[in-house]
């Protein structure tokens, strides 16, 4: 199970890898590079901005997707032991 607070608390330390953690790769490289670009570029402003939609895109992903898949698509998960 994905943990919400956990996603936001990843990106809020370091942008992006609240993403990572939810499985959205390409969104954690964005986010990994266009954060330190904002912050270099407007001199701090807007860099905590970053952070805070960082941090909540990640945390808004987890609660619409909690549920990890851990079978492959038609192969049901084994639940407890099953006699054959």
């Amino acid at each position: 199970m994905r943990d919400p607070g956990l996603a936001a608390v990843l990106s809020a330390i370091i942008p992006g890898v609240g993403q990572f953690y939810n499985g959205r790769i390409l969104a954690g490289i964005l986010w990994l590079i266009i954060t330190p670009g904002l912050w270099i570029g407007t001199g701090g402003l807007l860099g905590w901005v970053c952070h805070v939609i960082a941090a909540y895109t990640a945390y808004s992903y987890a609660c619409d997707h909690r549920v990890r898949i851990s079978a492959p698509y038609g192969i049901p998960a084994r639940r407890g032991r099953e006699i054959l």
